[in-house]
């Protein structure tokens, strides 16, 4: 089904995946990130392939409540209306003890993962609310299930309470035609999920081995999540890359079944 969708901090990672292939699936997309400059290019990348009708984006600060609402505004602008607003920007911070963080890295992963997940989904419902229809996803990782590690008390202390968000946003749209559901990609190869990494450290080491076992690429992950997306059809949908099953799965079979996802990005 094609539908117009707007993604917060899409302008590489998943939420770039997705924008494409929500573009291959002939959706309508609003691309977002926080540097006008990225929009723009990516905006002009993306209109030469798929046509400049099926693609708009403006650059927002998803802390923002003003920038939120305009890029709700280009976006219906552009379109006509939303129906599938995913809030994808997030943030993470270098792997250490709570103790060692900096104050302001501690206030930014806050900032984004968290308050920029209230404030964007307040944004899209409020708005959906008046156009009378709307699913609003917002998306979980590390953490969101109560998973700890060490030097991610920051990071999973905002996407478990994003899962929180999730359900009670669901009590507050139950008399709205409005839905809410929760995509979760799993262990995805980006800038997230090695940035806060020393590559040359023995932590590195360790974690890369779990990550070429339960980990995938962005052009492995988005079209199955893009399809599941877009089938969606109730509020409460919550679509899963990374199942228990699949994981346990891989663990099994990683003896044999050797993977190699970093080999590209360490040798740049």
């Amino acid at each position: 089904m094609t539908k117009r969708i707007v993604i917060t901090g899409s302008t590489r990672g998943i939420g770039n995946g997705l924008a494409r292939e929500f573009l291959k699936r002939r959706c309508q997309v609003a691309v977002s990130g926080r540097w006008p400059e990225r929009v723009a290019e990516v905006v002009a990348e993306l209109g030469q392939y798929y046509g400049e009708s099926k693609v708009c984006g403006t650059a927002c600060d998803v802390t923002d409540p003003e920038q939120l609402q305009r890029l709700w505004d280009s976006a219906a602008h552009a379109f006509g209306e939303v129906d599938v607003w995913i809030n994808n920007a997030g943030m993470s911070i270098g792997r250490l003890p709570l103790w060692e963080q900096q104050d302001s890295e501690l206030a930014a992963v806050v900032d984004t993962n968290l308050t920029g997940a209230l404030l964007a989904s307040k944004t899209a419902i409020a708005n959906m609310v008046r156009q009378g229809h709307g699913q609003v996803w917002n998306t979980e990782g590390f953490g969101s299930n109560g998973a700890t590690q060490p030097g991610m008390a920051a990071y999973g202390a905002t996407k478990r309470a994003v899962r929180y968000l999730q359900k009670a946003l669901r009590k507050d749209v139950a008399d709205t035609p409005v839905q809410v559901c929760t995509v979760s990609p799993g262990i995805v190869v980006t800038d997230l999920l090695t940035g806060d990494y020393d590559l040359t450290s023995e932590q590195w080491e360790k974690s890369k081995r779990i990550f070429n076992i339960l980990g995938d690429h962005v052009h492995t992950v988005t079209p199955w999540l893009a399809d599941h997306i877009l089938a969606a059809d109730k509020s409460g949908a919550r679509v899963v890359w990374l199942t228990r099953r699949k994981a346990l799965a891989r663990f099994m079979t990683a003896s044999f079944r050797r993977r190699d996802l970093f080999t590209q990005m360490e040798g740049a």
